[in-house]
């Protein structure tokens, strides 16, 4: 069983001031795999003295500085890779090949980035009138991570704040606690100057909570629900520090009536399983022409037993369980809902699927008849669902595809780019996804709307750790 009962702080573990410890849960069982320390205000406290104390000469380090440190933190990031693979398919249940392509890969994309945006990133640019505009470390940056993505979401702050020269103060979640504890070891490895990165585990309750009211904290970036969000940002406005959000998303996926039926149905839905449907930018709403409707559905049909479910450490499953009990609680009363609503269910339905009895297994659910308005339609389910809306225009597609509290992401097939660019255009959300495209990790991240603050990923990720500094009247 993993065990890490102290939290790492000024470049060392050190032994937590409380004595709660807190039981990390493998998904897919049912059974403790590891156990962490609840961390207190005190631990948190010292963290936080710590990442200020070593701010001010993290911050002076040279451009040239940070490229080299983290590269040094990829090269360890790759010598871990065998041990993080491990840890994301025990504490998040994802399948063996999922951890290994997804989330061990992309946090390493994010430090080579990272370094790479440095290379030609400008901190200084000189105006007319003797003036020169200086983009300078924002601060202590506090982190607050998700589950759903243990690395992705984590590598992506701590390595924008690392190239902008800001120290860190991370609060990883406490159901996938032991991805970021490798990280700890990580930085280690790479030489990381103390204090410049710590670690306190935890609840959002203390630890989450005392990071976007702590007055020594200048920033605070945050992922996960908009119920949280709006805390932390009522929270940070107390002490009026920068706040950056990546919430919710209820996605959708427009279907264009020139585009292949059969492509169009494996795009949407491995769209909406991927992770088993725990993604923020899951493309969850499909909107199909009404005309293309039957046939859309029978491709989704033939598509879906493809996406097996099953144990995370056979590499045949594409989705293993949910994350807990409570989540999959969550994702059986929504397809209640749905039914109850007047949606058909085309595929899945409420309960595990057949000889899973141990382990939060969900049956990926199809649902046809849903009108916009609906719960299902509306709400962020997180989990393997889509709803299928039929439309009779574009300008209606777009209308529906609009019609949300949310705007992180938009999904749109076709072959006529015109109407593919009309489409992806008038989507109001931070990133549109046309014919299947790969993602691209230089590329800003993030949302309209309820969907969030701010960016991440790339130059614009480096962005959010900076502020910008007027200098007036000096000679260059």
């Amino acid at each position: 069983m993993r065990k890490q009962l102290k939290h790492f702080i000024n470049g060392e573990w050190v032994e937590s001031t409380g004595s709660t410890i807190i039981d990390v849960i493998n998904p897919a069982t049912e059974e403790v795999i590891g156990q962490i320390s609840d961390g207190t205000r005190e631990d948190l406290d010292k963290a936080v003295a710590a990442a200020r104390a070593a701010f001010p000469s993290f911050s002076q380090t040279t451009k040239e500085e940070r490229i080299e440190l983290l590269n040094r933190i990829a090269d360890e990031y790759e010598k871990r890779k065998d041990d993080l693979v491990e840890v994301i398919t025990q504490e998040l249940g994802s399948p063996l090949p999922m951890s290994e392509r997804t989330h061990y890969s992309m946090g390493l994309a994010h430090f080579r980035q990272a370094a790479k945006e440095l290379e030609t990133f400008e901190f200084n640019e000189k105006r007319p009138n003797n003036t020169v505009v200086r983009k300078e470390p924002i601060g202590v940056s506090g982190l607050i991570t998700p589950w759903n993505f243990p690395t992705n979401q984590t590598s992506t702050k701590l390595a924008s704040a690392f190239a902008a020269g800001c120290t860190v103060i991370l609060k990883p979640s406490e159901l996938t606690p032991f991805a970021a504890i490798i990280l700890a070891e990580v930085f280690q490895a790479a030489g990381l100057p103390k204090g410049v990165f710590n670690l306190v585990n935890g609840t959002g309750e203390v630890v989450g909570n005392g990071i976007s009211s702590h007055p020594d904290i200048d920033l605070v970036s945050f992922t996960g629900s908009g119920a949280v969000g709006q805390k932390i940002t009522e929270n940070a406005a107390k002490t009026i520090k920068k706040v950056a959000l990546e919430l919710g998303g209820k996605s959708p996926l427009v279907v264009l009536d020139d585009f292949d039926m059969k492509k169009a149905a494996q795009i949407a839905v491995t769209n909406v399983v991927f992770n088993s449907g725990q993604v923020c930018t899951a493309a969850t709403r499909t909107l199909v022409p009404k005309s293309k409707h039957d046939e859309f559905i029978e491709a989704v049909k033939a598509v879906l037993p493809n996406y097996r479910v099953g144990d995370p450490q056979d590499g045949t499953n594409f989705l293993g369980p949910l994350i807990s009990e409570q989540q999959y609680e969550r994702v059986q009363g929504y397809i209640e809902k749905g039914i109850e609503e007047g949606a058909t269910i085309v595929e899945g339905g409420t309960g595990k699927p057949e000889g899973m009895e141990k382990g939060y297994y969900v049956k990926p659910t199809v649902f046809t008849n849903v009108k916009n308005d609906m719960v299902i339609a509306q709400e962020e389910i997180f989990g393997p669902v889509m709803s299928v809306i039929t439309y009779e225009n574009i300008d209606e597609a777009i209308e529906i595809a609009n019609d949300t509290i949310y705007g992180l992401a938009g999904y749109v097939v076709g072959e006529d780019q015109e109407t593919v660019q009309k489409v992806a255009n008038s989507i109001r959300a931070g990133r549109i996804i046309v014919n299947g495209a790969s993602g691209d990790f230089s590329a800003p991240f993030g949302g309209y709307k309820q969907s969030g603050i701010g960016r991440e990923w790339g130059d614009y990720g480096i962005e959010e750790y900076l502020e910008v500094k007027s200098v007036v009247g000096i000679s260059s």
